[in-house]
């Protein structure tokens, strides 16, 4: 069985000579790049924000906020939690969130009501074109936009998606930040309509609304979304060389597939009076089920892959016989942390973290130039 030495080889030879070094125009600066990306999301939240205002006033947009907030920090935990066996920067989760409450909000609010005005006018039926805008243009357009996000991630931080649960991680948390600017437009609007009817109680639009959005179907845009996260994760788990067509075809299967089911939930308005309750029951629930099932699944194979893996390193001396067992259980690194914090400080523990996820990546390196996927 052939092992890795143990210690890293050097290319033999002399050193390559480089020419001088290159400086970079300013718009090449990483520091430029970060800027405009983050101001042009937060150009994008102020538009939305007086976009939502207009339309539910001060106080429809405050209550809408207070209300749409609540599942945020829930969702976002999930994910977290999924992500800890080899955890991604915090920035790309905060760049994920950020793009889908703020950049796809917009184009989803200006495009659907741009086509559905459009359709209204050239038919002349203007109940027929908020069913087509619900039904086919919000799906087309808000899981694109959605998608963009997870795209983004896919080309430019390339190093940090590595397989399905990168994909699923960003995926959902984009679909969460899109998910809490709409919760905002459509509580807000609830409000609005009670302080005009005198609603109030259970009995009220906004409580109806805050039922069926937040407390019934909060997963719903990041159980859509998740299916192209799951499309782009499954690319780029291929080999470039070896399966191009299918890492090609993989994310638009997964973008079709979250606009079919997003535009299925849709439409379940218009199957009647117990529609919503029948494809709650019998379509979402099950797929949350099978899905939260599938990246459960693909965690315990990371942590596998740890254990399987590292062992190499073991043999090679690089670390202990005990430590490729421990690396793939998360509760004993939980407990590895804990001990260096409780005995040796914050930054001992810290130290741990940092040593547990370089040990994963290495053990995801190594599978990956094993079947030839580096």
């Amino acid at each position: 069985m052939v092992t890795s030495p143990p210690y890293p080889t050097h290319p033999s030879g002399p050193a390559p000579v480089g020419g001088p070094p290159r400086h970079a125009h300013w718009w090449q600066k990483r520091w430029v790049r970060y800027g405009a990306l983050a101001a042009l999301l937060a150009l994008s939240g102020l538009v939305i924000l007086a976009l939502v205002r207009r339309q539910t006033g001060t106080e429809g947009l405050l209550v809408g906020l207070g209300l749409a907030v609540l599942p945020v920090p829930l969702l976002t935990a999930a994910f977290r939690w999924l992500d800890r066996v080899d955890p991604g920067p915090w920035r790309n989760m905060v760049f994920a969130f950020a793009w889908g409450a703020c950049a796809a909000a917009l184009i989803a609010i200006v495009a659907n009501s741009f086509a559905t005005k459009w359709i209204a006018t050239a038919t002349a039926d203007p109940a027929g074109a908020d069913t087509l805008g619900a039904t086919v243009i919000a799906p087309i357009v808000e899981e694109s936009a959605k998608a963009a996000a997870v795209l983004l991630v896919f080309l430019f931080r390339r190093r940090d998606f590595t397989g399905i649960v990168d994909g699923v991680v960003i995926a959902g948390v984009t679909a969460t930040g899109f998910a809490f600017t709409e919760n905002i437009l459509y509580l807000g609007t609830a409000f609005g309509a009670d302080q005009m009817t005198g609603g109030r109680g259970i009995a009220s639009v906004t409580a109806a609304t805050f039922f069926v959005r937040v407390v019934m179907s909060p997963f719903a845009h990041p159980l859509f979304t998740v299916f192209t996260g799951i499309g782009f994760g499954i690319a780029a788990s291929l080999s470039a060389e070896r399966h191009r067509v299918r890492r090609a075809l993989l994310p638009p299967a997964g973008l079709l597939l979250a606009m079919g089911m997003h535009a299925f939930w849709n439409s379940s308005s218009t199957f009647g009076g117990y529609g919503f309750f029948a494809v709650y029951g019998a379509f979402m629930l099950p797929a949350l089920g099978l899905l939260t099932w599938l990246v459960v699944w693909t965690r315990q194979r990371e942590l596998r892959t740890v254990r399987e893996e590292l062992p190499a390193y073991a043999a090679a001396g690089w670390l202990t016989p005990a430590e490729p067992f421990a690396l793939g259980s998360m509760r004993a690194r939980r407990v590895a942390r804990e001990y260096a914090g409780r005995h040796l400080g914050k930054p001992a523990a810290r130290t741990v973290a940092q040593y547990e996820a370089y040990a994963t990546s290495l053990a995801f390196l190594r599978r990956r130039g094993r079947l030839g996927r580096a």
